[in-house]
Protein backbone atom coordinates (compact mmCIF):
# COMPACT_ATOMS: atom_id res chain seq x y z
CA UNK A 1 0.00 0.00 0.00
CA UNK A 2 2.89 2.57 1.00
CA UNK A 3 3.72 1.95 -2.74
CA UNK A 4 0.46 2.38 -4.12
CA UNK A 5 0.53 5.83 -2.30
CA UNK A 6 4.02 6.91 -3.67
CA UNK A 7 2.77 6.16 -7.06
CA UNK A 8 -0.17 7.72 -7.01
CA UNK A 9 1.34 11.06 -5.50
CA UNK A 10 4.17 10.69 -8.44
CA UNK A 11 1.31 10.30 -10.88
CA UNK A 12 -0.96 13.14 -9.44
CA UNK A 13 2.67 15.40 -9.91
CA UNK A 14 2.62 14.70 -13.44
CA UNK A 15 4.52 11.22 -13.56
CA UNK A 16 3.16 7.93 -15.21
CA UNK A 17 0.44 6.24 -14.14
CA UNK A 18 1.05 2.66 -15.02
CA UNK A 19 2.90 2.18 -11.46
CA UNK A 20 -0.32 3.06 -9.57
CA UNK A 21 -2.81 1.05 -12.16
CA UNK A 22 -0.40 -1.87 -11.54
CA UNK A 23 -0.55 -1.71 -7.69
CA UNK A 24 -4.20 -1.24 -7.37
CA UNK A 25 -4.87 -4.15 -9.21
CA UNK A 26 -2.35 -6.11 -6.81
CA UNK A 27 -3.13 -4.81 -3.67
CA UNK A 28 -6.46 -4.76 -4.57
CA UNK A 29 -7.28 -1.19 -3.07
CA UNK A 30 -10.80 -0.46 -3.04
CA UNK A 31 -10.98 3.32 -0.94
CA UNK A 32 -8.72 6.27 -0.71
CA UNK A 33 -8.38 8.63 1.67
CA UNK A 34 -7.78 12.15 0.55
CA UNK A 35 -6.37 14.46 3.12
CA UNK A 36 -4.68 18.15 2.81
CA UNK A 37 -1.42 16.69 4.39
CA UNK A 38 0.45 14.67 6.42
CA UNK A 39 -0.69 15.61 9.92
CA UNK A 40 -4.23 14.88 8.84
CA UNK A 41 -2.72 11.23 7.54
CA UNK A 42 -0.77 10.64 11.05
CA UNK A 43 -3.97 11.28 13.19
CA UNK A 44 -6.62 9.27 11.05
CA UNK A 45 -3.87 6.28 10.85
CA UNK A 46 -3.36 6.78 14.36
CA UNK A 47 -6.94 6.55 15.36
CA UNK A 48 -7.52 3.07 13.02
CA UNK A 49 -4.70 1.84 14.95
CA UNK A 50 -6.01 3.03 18.08
CA UNK A 51 -9.10 0.93 17.44
CA UNK A 52 -7.38 -1.91 16.45
CA UNK A 53 -8.05 -1.76 12.68
CA UNK A 54 -5.55 -2.34 9.78
CA UNK A 55 -6.39 0.38 6.77
CA UNK A 56 -4.36 -1.49 4.47
CA UNK A 57 -5.35 -4.79 4.72
CA UNK A 58 -8.18 -3.72 4.11
CA UNK A 59 -7.91 -2.00 0.87
CA UNK A 60 -8.11 1.37 2.07
CA UNK A 61 -5.05 3.82 0.83
CA UNK A 62 -4.83 7.08 2.84
CA UNK A 63 -3.36 9.50 0.68
CA UNK A 64 -2.05 12.95 1.70
CA UNK A 65 -2.28 15.16 -1.04
CA UNK A 66 -0.13 18.17 -0.38
CA UNK A 67 -2.95 20.92 -0.12
CA UNK A 68 -6.45 20.99 -0.81
CA UNK A 69 -5.91 22.75 -4.29
CA UNK A 70 -5.12 18.61 -5.64
CA UNK A 71 -8.17 17.57 -4.87
CA UNK A 72 -9.78 17.84 -7.91
CA UNK A 73 -6.91 16.16 -9.71
CA UNK A 74 -6.52 13.16 -7.34
CA UNK A 75 -10.14 12.42 -7.37
CA UNK A 76 -10.05 12.23 -11.03
CA UNK A 77 -7.08 9.56 -11.02
CA UNK A 78 -8.13 7.69 -8.33
CA UNK A 79 -12.48 7.89 -8.39
CA UNK A 80 -15.12 7.09 -11.41
CA UNK A 81 -12.61 8.47 -13.94
CA UNK A 82 -9.83 6.66 -12.72
CA UNK A 83 -9.11 3.65 -11.05
CA UNK A 84 -12.15 3.72 -9.79
CA UNK A 85 -12.03 4.05 -6.52
CA UNK A 86 -14.26 4.91 -3.74
CA UNK A 87 -13.05 8.17 -2.20
CA UNK A 88 -13.17 9.65 0.77
CA UNK A 89 -11.66 11.82 3.45
CA UNK A 90 -11.74 15.14 5.41
CA UNK A 91 -12.03 19.00 4.38
CA UNK A 92 -11.96 22.28 5.83
CA UNK A 93 -14.84 24.23 6.73
CA UNK A 94 -13.64 26.82 4.20
CA UNK A 95 -12.58 24.69 1.47
CA UNK A 96 -15.95 22.30 1.38
CA UNK A 97 -17.27 24.37 -1.51
CA UNK A 98 -13.94 24.20 -3.04
CA UNK A 99 -14.15 20.34 -2.76
CA UNK A 100 -17.34 20.01 -4.07
CA UNK A 101 -16.44 21.93 -7.23
CA UNK A 102 -13.39 19.65 -7.53
CA UNK A 103 -14.90 16.78 -7.20
CA UNK A 104 -17.69 17.65 -9.37
CA UNK A 105 -15.33 18.85 -12.40
CA UNK A 106 -13.45 15.36 -11.94
CA UNK A 107 -16.45 13.19 -12.59
CA UNK A 108 -16.41 12.14 -8.86
CA UNK A 109 -19.30 14.22 -7.46
CA UNK A 110 -21.45 12.58 -4.77
CA UNK A 111 -18.02 10.81 -2.81
CA UNK A 112 -18.58 11.53 0.92
CA UNK A 113 -16.08 14.15 3.15
CA UNK A 114 -16.09 14.86 6.12
CA UNK A 115 -15.62 18.60 7.25
CA UNK A 116 -13.58 19.99 10.22
CA UNK A 117 -14.60 23.54 11.51
CA UNK A 118 -11.56 25.51 11.10
CA UNK A 119 -8.83 21.88 10.93
CA UNK A 120 -8.37 18.56 12.21
CA UNK A 121 -5.51 20.33 14.60
CA UNK A 122 -8.78 22.34 16.05
CA UNK A 123 -10.62 20.02 16.74
CA UNK A 124 -8.65 17.69 18.04
CA UNK A 125 -7.77 20.81 20.27
CA UNK A 126 -11.37 21.21 21.47
CA UNK A 127 -12.01 17.39 21.70
CA UNK A 128 -9.05 17.34 24.37
CA UNK A 129 -9.51 20.56 26.05
CA UNK A 130 -6.54 23.70 26.31
CA UNK A 131 -5.33 22.14 29.80
CA UNK A 132 -4.38 18.81 28.45
CA UNK A 133 -2.74 19.78 25.63
CA UNK A 134 -0.68 21.88 27.78
CA UNK A 135 0.31 18.71 29.12
CA UNK A 136 0.91 16.76 26.17
CA UNK A 137 2.64 19.30 25.29
CA UNK A 138 5.23 19.35 28.26
CA UNK A 139 5.24 15.45 28.19
CA UNK A 140 6.74 15.46 24.97
CA UNK A 141 9.62 17.87 25.46
CA UNK A 142 8.13 21.28 23.88
CA UNK A 143 7.81 23.18 27.16
CA UNK A 144 10.12 25.76 26.60
CA UNK A 145 9.61 25.85 22.88
CA UNK A 146 5.73 26.97 23.96
CA UNK A 147 6.38 29.28 26.47
CA UNK A 148 8.52 31.34 24.27
CA UNK A 149 5.79 31.18 21.36
CA UNK A 150 3.46 32.56 23.81
CA UNK A 151 5.61 35.37 24.42
CA UNK A 152 5.84 36.93 21.15
CA UNK A 153 3.60 40.38 20.53
CA UNK A 154 1.36 38.39 17.58
CA UNK A 155 0.15 35.79 20.46
CA UNK A 156 -1.49 38.33 22.51
CA UNK A 157 -5.16 38.54 22.47
CA UNK A 158 -5.61 35.24 20.97
CA UNK A 159 -7.69 32.45 22.97
CA UNK A 160 -5.48 29.52 24.22
CA UNK A 161 -6.87 27.53 21.66
CA UNK A 162 -5.85 29.56 18.46
CA UNK A 163 -2.32 30.00 20.11
CA UNK A 164 -2.18 26.25 20.70
CA UNK A 165 -3.48 25.21 17.22
CA UNK A 166 -1.20 28.02 15.47
CA UNK A 167 2.22 26.44 17.84
CA UNK A 168 1.79 23.23 16.25
CA UNK A 169 2.82 24.94 13.17
CA UNK A 170 5.26 26.61 13.99
CA UNK A 171 7.54 24.14 13.16
CA UNK A 172 8.41 21.54 10.14
CA UNK A 173 7.04 18.50 11.62
CA UNK A 174 5.47 18.95 14.88
CA UNK A 175 2.31 18.87 13.00
CA UNK A 176 2.59 15.47 11.99
CA UNK A 177 3.94 14.54 15.35
CA UNK A 178 1.12 15.62 17.22
CA UNK A 179 -1.47 14.59 14.87
CA UNK A 180 -0.62 11.12 16.25
CA UNK A 181 -0.14 12.19 20.19
CA UNK A 182 -3.41 14.57 20.05
CA UNK A 183 -5.24 11.34 18.44
CA UNK A 184 -3.83 8.73 21.35
CA UNK A 185 -4.55 10.89 24.01
CA UNK A 186 -8.66 10.93 23.18
CA UNK A 187 -10.27 9.06 25.31
CA UNK A 188 -12.76 6.78 23.14
CA UNK A 189 -16.03 8.70 23.51
CA UNK A 190 -14.57 12.18 22.80
CA UNK A 191 -13.16 11.40 19.26
CA UNK A 192 -14.09 14.83 17.11
CA UNK A 193 -17.44 13.76 14.97
CA UNK A 194 -15.67 14.60 11.74
CA UNK A 195 -12.77 12.02 12.53
CA UNK A 196 -14.46 9.37 14.17
CA UNK A 197 -17.60 9.22 11.35
CA UNK A 198 -14.75 9.76 8.40
CA UNK A 199 -13.26 5.70 10.30
CA UNK A 200 -16.86 4.31 10.61
CA UNK A 201 -17.76 5.39 6.83
CA UNK A 202 -13.91 3.01 5.74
Amino acid sequence: MDSFREAVIRWAAGGPGDRARELAAQAPVRTAVLLEGLSDAAAVNALAACRGRNLAAEGVCVVPMGGAMSVGRFAELLGPPGLGLRLTGLCDEAEHRFYARGLERSGAAGQRFFVCAADLEDELIRALGVERVEELIRAEGDSRALQTFLRQPAQRGRAPQQQLRRFLGTKKGRKIHYGRVLVEALAPHATPAPLDALLAHL
